[in-house]
């Protein structure tokens, strides 16, 4: 949900300016998600997410912000549940215009073949077969020079905090002017903190730190246990992001937070220049 509102905002910002950009996602996943699916309806998610948003009266200053975020996801029913929920491709591609690209990443076959039925044809989609890690030394600096770069694995495999930060690494020595918004879990304390001191340590300025925590969820029905604290990092952020995070987080921490309660984090990890 953060992911999603944020990546909204600046996809809104780069189509301020006339001439194109390309959005790059490294880890596309399928595309949009049925929440008309049995395994959906059972499962609270959505009502503890999209819901909550879609069914709430905010502040005229934060409905102006979540707006193009809820144009994406398109219209929903009594509940607050939309037919399909879009992931990060199709919000890009929902937002962004004709003379803008889309290059999307996804290595599994099934995700990859749901994406392209899920965005259909679309002549500023370019949808590959090929790891986004490797791929990303392809797309950068993109030809428009102007974009941003979504790094978003499923952090499934051990290191994938450090792929990340090896991935903004090279990413940042190649294209040092772009966006890149980097989504992480966060599961223990000490890890993140650890991954936060190995970005800062990159010596790379303005970097945006942004966290929604929504406290303890119920245990699903395999065992599961539901994710409470996730956080983006948004290197060179557009100039008006930090004012928007500013109006939004407290509103979503509030809004989705579990038993009335929510926290967020807004703060520079490394100071602009």
């Amino acid at each position: 949900m953060l992911k999603h509102v944020i990546l909204a905002r600046i996809l809104v910002y780069l189509t301020r300016k006339e001439s194109p950009f390309r959005f790059v996602d490294t880890h596309a996943g399928a595309g949009r998600f049925d929440l008309m699916s049995k395994e959906a309806k059972r499962s609270p998610e959505w009502r503890e997410g999209i819901a909550r948003l879609l069914t709430a009266s905010p502040p005229a200053p934060v409905a102006e912000l979540l707006g193009p975020y809820l144009r994406a996801v398109g219209p929903h029913d009594s509940e607050g549940r939309p037919l399909l929920y879009p992931g990060s491709p199709a919000i890009a591609q929902t937002l962004m215009r004709a003379q803008d690209r889309i290059a999307l990443c996804e290595a599994n076959p099934e995700e990859r073949d749901a994406l392209i039925v899920a965005l259909g044809r679309d002549r500023r989609l370019s949808i590959v077969d090929t790891d986004g890690y490797v791929a990303l030394n392809a797309y950068l600096p993109p030809r428009e020079r102007r974009g941003a770069v979504l790094i978003d694995p499923p952090f499934e495999e051990p290191g994938e905090a450090s792929a990340v930060e090896r991935a903004l690494e090279r990413g940042l020595s190649k294209w040092p002017t772009g966006t890149y918004i980097a989504w992480r879990p966060i599961r223990e304390a000490q890890a993140d903190a650890h991954f936060l001191n190995s970005i800062a340590a990159l010596a790379k300025p303005n970097i945006l730190r942004l966290e929604l925590d929504v406290g303890d969820g119920p245990i699903g029905a395999h065992g599961q246990k539901p994710l409470a604290r996730a956080g983006l990092l948004v290197v060179n952020p557009p100039h008006t992001l930090m004012d928007e995070a500013r109006t939004l987080m407290p509103w979503l921490a509030q809004s989705l937070g579990r038993g009335g309660g929510g926290r967020s984090v807004c703060a520079w990890l490394t100071e602009p220049r």
